[in-house]
């Protein structure tokens, strides 16, 4: 199956890792994985500040990038999949109806990566291997927005040694929240320790997610407190250990 890969800004700048991951993992999948060269981000951050109108001229950037094939179009973020399906209601804000057609075409085919594994390639368990416990976070964008949930707890469940376990409050916001952990920078701090907290009542080897602005959020916070724990993204996960 041909599939388009999104690479987010995150991923591309910050965690080039996850993007090799995802490119490799949809390869050992059996996808030819495509990457246009021409996208770049999807306007999330000036969307979640209030300035819609600024970030159209990216956002048709981003469609007529997309609209080059016809293929699924696959990211490792729940957060940037989530900002593209909602680009048709936005230009219909504007009385841009024709953008609005096109973005809501391209929105259909993007798919978060548990989401396209599971549902589209039909695919429950990759072979991976990875010995230790594990907490898992589900972040807002990919369960509560998306509501891509089982998906990547079937994933996890099947990766061999590994143990997932509950902890308090498991659903809590992190309190990245885009530009929310900028302009409520005490509130934000506030909510990432008291996950910090419920993750260390757990004592797991490792944290787990897919959206790396929320790992990023996490992580920063296991890293003060001087916390063991390795924090993955679960296209790193899936690529561990072999068939």
């Amino acid at each position: 199956m041909n599939v388009n890969f999104y690479v987010t800004c995150i991923a591309d700048v910050v965690k080039a890792g996850v993007a090799k991951n995802t490119v490799l993992l949809l390869e050992k999948l059996g996808c030819n994985v495509i990457f246009l060269e021409k996208q770049g981000c999807c306007g999330q951050p000036a969307l979640n500040s209030g300035y819609t109108k600024q970030a159209l001229n990216g956002m048709q950037n981003l469609i007529r990038t997309f609209e080059a094939n016809d293929y699924p179009i696959v990211a490792p973020a729940g957060s940037c999949v989530y900002a593209i399906k909602n680009y048709a209601e936005i230009f219909q804000r504007f009385n841009e109806k024709d953008w609005a057609n096109r973005a809501k075409k391209v929105a259909d085919r993007f798919y978060d990566l548990t989401d396209f594994i599971v549902n589209k390639l039909g695919i429950t368990n990759v072979g991976a291997t990875l010995q230790g416990k594990a907490v898992y976070h589900p972040s807002c964008s990919l369960s509560r927005k998306l509501g891509v949930i089982n998906e990547p707890l079937t994933l996890l469940q099947n990766v061999k040694g590994l143990k997932l376990l509950p902890i308090h409050n498991q659903q809590t916001c992190c309190g990245f929240g885009g530009t929310f952990s900028v302009k409520m920078a005490e509130i934000s701090g506030e909510m990432v320790i008291e996950k910090v907290k419920h993750i260390n009542e757990s004592n797991p080897d490792y944290l787990i997610g897919a959206d790396v602005s929320c790992l990023l959020n996490i992580g920063g916070r296991l890293h003060r407190e001087g916390k063991p724990i390795k924090v993955m993204h679960i296209a790193e996960v899936l690529m561990q250990g072999e068939n």
